[in-house]
């Protein structure tokens, strides 16, 4: 199937954003991505969360799930992706120009949430008027967005699927991140108002953390050296190297700082009187799916929020891809998927 090509679309907010730790955005920006078309009565809505460092062209980096017949029927659905709030791509983040100076935000862009993030969504569907979605659905980052969505609007949510996401971040998620934000912090072009600011320490940031998305089997497969002899430019480090040069073109040092902050605070139960009593107050029909080598968010994490939410089933995919599965085992996912959500 070929790649349907869509453009941003942007909402510009007329009114400043409260955020949930005080302070506030004016005038906020949300970009995003829709396919297809609203019904008349506008409940063939499919939102989707999407993952850390994605944007929201889903039919990009989803393009396997996307088709007539498929997940994400763009003749059946409208399905929308929101880009989330401190993201490089269109939505208000670091790269915005602060109205107090009038220079780019950089690191005094305002501390933010997950929760946040998924308030800023909302917005989006009060534009368009949607008041029921017929699929909500994020893996990663975007699958703790998707609860905190499916938290706050209760039954208005039909259908749910997180995929490799916890109901809080784990204290070796945590650490992960903050080994990341070590590496941005030794570079001290990162303190300067520039989009090119901290962009060495972006690069070696991405090497940090992509062992992490993969697993021991995939690198010892893929980057396997067939020349017994070679003791120097291994095919693992021009590999390293080549996903650190792809990363700094399309992403952003101050971002990318801002958003580990933000996903550090990814919390279900916060203010809520524990995590066990808000997932049990999400009403929709709920899949859960994990992937057995992912050991960025290990398989327990998804068992956990599948035991707690009151309608929800818990499904294991087994890959050689660790976390980054959930955007390689297509097959797998749609079959999950429908084997609890007609869709």
């Amino acid at each position: 199937m070929s790649r349907v090509s869509y453009t941003y679309s942007y909402l510009n907010l007329t009114e400043g954003f409260d955020l949930e730790q005080g302070g506030k955005i004016e005038k906020p920006v949300i970009a995003y991505n829709a396919y297809g078309k609203l019904n008349e009565n506008r409940d063939n809505v499919i939102f989707i969360c999407h993952a850390l460092t994605a944007n929201s062209d889903a039919d990009d980096w989803w393009h396997s799930l996307f088709g007539k017949g498929d997940i994400f029927d763009w003749d059946k659905y409208f399905i929308i992706c929101a880009n989330n709030l401190g993201s490089p791509y269109g939505t208000s983040s670091a790269k915005h120009i602060n109205p107090a100076d009038n220079e780019i935000y950089g690191l005094d862009f305002p501390f933010f949430t997950i929760r946040d993030t998924a308030n800023l969504h909302l917005k989006l569907l009060e534009h368009f008027k949607i008041e029921k979605v017929k699929l909500l659905i994020g893996g990663s980052c975007g699958g703790n967005i998707a609860q905190e969505v499916a938290y706050t609007l209760g039954d208005k949510v039909e259908n749910l699927a997180l995929l490799c996401c916890s109901s809080r971040e784990t204290p070796w998620a945590v650490s992960i991140h903050q080994a990341q934000r070590l590496v941005l912090e030794a570079d001290e072009t990162l303190k300067i108002k520039t989009e090119n600011a901290g962009i060495k320490a972006l690069k070696a940031c991405r090497a940090t953390a992509l062992p992490y998305y993969r697993t021991q089997k995939s690198f010892n497969i893929r980057q396997n050296e067939i020349n017994l002899n070679i003791i120097k430019d291994f095919r693992a480090c021009s590999y390293i190297n080549y996903q650190g040069d792809k990363f700094v073109k399309r992403f952003n040092a101050h971002c990318y700082y801002t958003l580990l902050y933000a996903l550090d605070t990814h919390n279900i139960g916060r203010d809520r009187e524990s995590i066990e009593k808000a997932l049990s107050e999400i009403k929709a029909n709920t899949i859960v799916i994990g992937f057995e080598s992912d050991i960025l968010i290990p398989v327990q994490e998804q068992q956990f929020i599948a035991k707690h939410i009151p309608n929800a089933e818990y499904k294991e995919i087994k890959s050689i891809y660790g976390h980054d599965a959930f955007l390689i085992e297509h097959e797998h996912i749609r079959k999950a998927i429908r084997s609890k959500i007609n869709i």
